[in-house]
């Protein structure tokens, strides 16, 4: 019945410790010699247990973290031991095999652990890759972190023993087994998506917090140090009606503009139009740069909620610079086929190619593909000029983890199998917390995120967030508070706080800044595992120290201490001076004095002095902005509550500051029309033109431009007959009436007036302006003139039309 669980058995050498009766109950016996000539650095010693065994049923459970049903190849997941109240356990051992592997061979193993708290768990000593308990004690959890192995592994089987008392619980197909196969879809055709419909009742609210962890340090080859940021984060809780965008599909217009551009316009009107279909739409700010610790820059995270008909969650940012790489959730569902809620989820992720870009560089220039190509995960192996390039392949380092946590339910919960009791108080009080008794009447905006604690020792602090009264619609009913305080501590003042937190070892000194005399040296770690809850991680990451070369200074060197702290200013009020002081540690050599600056005074000011302090109401909320769009100023105030008899006080009573609005709508604007042009006949009917130019086209839905060109009518002076014979007077007729059947022959044909004969039309001049309306002209003059020919009537003529009426 154990074939496939001999591994575990090899952790009853270590569980003697446990009960010194544990050993008495079993026999065991080494595998014959052929395997036990396996090397130390593996399991090489497999024991039976010829005793009796009870199976573990549902007191004890082994949870891979978001309880997935298939795992994303080089993720990290939290993987617990937990025993449900009142059991608990001695000790332990775990194991992740390939499907079908025995354990006796290095490639039998599936991905790898990582010890979190050494004070409870360690690796096994004749068996690595297993780990087991660091001191046998009653426990009820245990955490430790499993990364998945690479693309192609297949599926994993995640195994456990526990030791309570004298019993020793195994389990092939139960609650200390995790069978799990590897999310093909990822690197498949399409998006997985979900088979069966959601049955969970009531609604949930999540926190998705986004943890950009794209660095030189992580991905040092050709990174980009200047522009190197994540673009605003876009996506929405929706139903499985509803694509944003999925693995092996084509990026639509709103993904194209995210994925080369940053911009999250498009898509945000994408998924707006999909009405129904979307329950919320997750927003969240840009971050430049890419990297920054959590200490100096919390993580942008953003609230959503799901329903029975819309539980999935998909999002999307742009890597950039880059061609059109993003990272991003698509279609995950947030509903167990348990019929509840998941509690958390968390995801490391790789770059992705939105196929709309041929580039291969993070500064490739663009190079759009001659037709789109299907959204793909980048691959160590895609081009030699790539940044994540690896000629022996592998997987990419993640660029970026998600973390998605349940922090509420509301509404009656069907679920038939209920999570744990701790969860469930959870929710009840996060339920009770947000529980809003603000008067209808009151509009704010949303809370803002929490500060810092006020304390950065185990002194209790508080820390604030804020909101903003927009309206108020009554009165005559107040509004509540727009400041809220909770108490907090400093960073590792809890348990919760240095247990969650996991920090790298500390990265060797940099060398000392001078090569002679005194300088300064650094070193750096970072942050391996974030807390589970998605909060900050608040552990210093890097360490400066004092260094001393002296090795090779000139006999006139001397050596000085750092500069001590600043003195307190010498003025209580308006200005002052402040020193600072550094000691010298060795003069010259040479004897000679030590000329190094051993004294820094620098002003500084403080508060305006007042003979009797100011007593001033708090500063009321900012007023409405200035203007309906665009940009304006606000305005809030402050009451002076000191008697005006008590002396002036400077303090300012007003503040003002900008507020930026929608754009506002922009008309088109254009010059006024230039005179009329000459008619362009000398006599008989014409016409007369003028123009105009756009000097700015409309914008934000401003009024359409006018028209640009106009022209009427002109009439010179009647154009007299000639007196010549009634042959010449017919031929003239024919001709008017030869000229009138063709089109455009005027233009092209010499012109005959009574009297006379023309020249056929000049060539039309050259334009007078390049752009803004210019005119050109051509010319008709008269080539003989007849004996009966009134001057009039055989003049010469000029045409005149307008050119290059486009604006400049």
């Amino acid at each position: 019945m154990m074939t496939g669980t001999g591994f575990i058995l090899r952790t009853l050498f270590l569980l003697c410790s446990v009960s010194a009766g544990l050993c008495n109950i079993f026999a065991f016996t080494e595998e014959p010699n052929e395997r036990a000539g396996k090397g130390d650095g593996y399991c090489s010693r497999i024991l039976r247990a010829q005793g009796p065994r009870k199976e573990g049923y549902n007191e004890f459970r082994l949870r891979v973290e978001g309880d997935p049903e298939s795992y994303h190849p080089g993720s990290t997941y939290t993987v617990t031991l937990v025993a449900s109240s009142p059991a608990y356990f001695r000790g332990f051992t775990l194991i992740a095999l390939k499907e079908g592997r025995e354990g006796d061979q290095d490639e039998d193993y599936a991905g790898h652990f990582q010890i979190i708290d050494e004070e409870d768990t360690q690796f096994m000593t004749n068996c690595p890759p297993a780990v087991t308990e660091s001191t046998p004690r009653r426990r009820t959890s245990i955490h430790v972190l499993w990364t998945a192995p690479p693309s192609g592994s297949g599926c994993v089987t995640l195994k456990a023993s526990i030791v309570q008392k004298r019993i020793i619980y195994f389990q092939d197909d139960g609650s200390l087994t995790k069978h799990m196969c590897e999310r093909e879809s990822l690197y498949g055709d399409s998006t997985e998506r979900p088979l069966l419909d959601c049955c969970a009742c009531g609604t949930a609210k999540y926190r998705v917090t986004f943890y950009g962890n794209w660095s030189e340090k992580s991905h040092p080859k050709d990174y980009p140090r200047r522009a190197n940021h994540w673009s605003a984060i876009i996506g929405a809780s929706h139903s499985k009606n509803y694509v944003l965008w999925e693995y092996g599909g084509y990026s639509s217009d709103g993904v194209k503009q995210v994925a080369e551009l940053g911009s999250p316009v498009k898509m945000e009107e994408e998924i707006r139009q999909k009405g129904d279909e979307v329950l919320t739409v997750i927003k969240m700010k840009a971050q430049w740069p890419a990297w920054q610790p959590l200490s100096v820059r919390a993580a942008p995270s953003a609230e959503f909620s799901v329903d029975r008909s819309r539980h999935l969650m998909s999002f999307l940012t742009m890597m950039g610079p880059s061609p059109d790489w993003t990272v991003g959730l698509s279609a995950e569902d947030l509903c167990t086929k348990e019929c509840g809620w998941v509690q958390r989820v968390i995801q490391d992720m790789i770059p992705w190619d939105a196929g709309t870009d041929s580039g291969v560089t993070y500064e490739s220039p663009n190079k759009q593909t001659h037709a789109p190509e299907k959204i793909r995960p980048l691959t160590s192996l895609d081009h030699p000029q790539g940044p994540f390039y690896d000629p022996e392949g592998g997987a990419i380092t993640p660029v970026a983890r998600v973390v998605v946590e349940r922090i509420a339910r509301k509404g009656e919960q069907c679920n038939i199998v209920p999570d744990n009791v701790d969860d469930i108080v959870a929710d009840i009080a996060q339920e009770e917390k947000e529980e809003d008794d603000t008067p209808e009447t009151c509009i704010y905006s949303n809370w803002s995120p929490w500060s810092a604690c006020s304390s950065a020792t185990c002194e209790k602090g508080k820390r604030m967030r804020q909101r903003m009264l927009k309206a108020q619609l009554d009165l005559s009913v107040p509004c509540p508070h727009t400041q809220d305080f909770e108490p907090c501590m400093g960073p590792g003042c809890s348990d919760e706080d240095s247990s969650t937190c996991m920090m790298s070892e500390w990265i060797t000194w940099s060398p000392c800044s001078v090569s002679c005399g005194a300088g300064a040296r650094s070193r750096e770690r970072y942050v391996k595992q974030f807390p589970d809850d998605g909060s900050v991680c608040t552990m210093p990451t890097e360490e400066t120290d004092s260094c001393v070369v002296n090795q090779e200074c000139s006999p006139s060197t001397c050596l000085v201490t750092e500069w001590g702290e600043w003195d307190a200013c010498s003025a209580t009020c308006s200005l002052g001076m402040k020193r600072r002081e550094r000691m010298v540690k060795m003069p010259p050599a040479d004897g000679s004095v030590c000329g190094a600056e051993v004294l820094q005074v620098e002003k500084c000011m403080m508060p305006e002095c007042h003979t009797i302090p100011c007593m001033l109401t708090a500063w009321s909320d900012w007023s409405d902005c200035s203007v309906t769009c665009g940009k304006g100023l606000r305005t809030r105030q402050r009451m002076l509550k000191s008697p005006v008899e008590l002396g002036e006080c400077s303090e300012e009573l007003e503040q003002v500051e900008k507020c930026m609005l929608p754009e506002c709508p922009t008309d088109c604007l254009v010059t006024e029309w230039t005179e009329w042009s000459e008619c362009n006949k000398s006599c008989g009917k014409g016409h007369m033109i003028r123009t105009r130019v756009v000097k700015l086209e409309p914008q934000f839905g401003g009024d359409p431009c006018p028209e640009t060109i106009q022209r009427k009518k002109c009439k010179v002076r009647r154009c007299s007959r000639g007196q010549g014979s009634p042959e010449e007077k017919k031929r003239r007729k024919e001709q008017r009436e030869k000229r009138r059947s063709k089109q455009g022959g005027r233009e092209e044909a010499t012109a005959e007036h009574p009297g006379c004969k023309m020249r056929p039309w000049s060539s039309w001049t050259d334009c007078t302006k390049l752009c803004g309306g210019g005119i050109q002209e051509r010319l008709m003059t008269a080539k003989r003139r007849f004996r009966s020919a009134q001057l009039p009537s055989c003049k010469d003529r000029k045409e005149i039309r307008a050119c290059n009426v486009h604006p400049c």
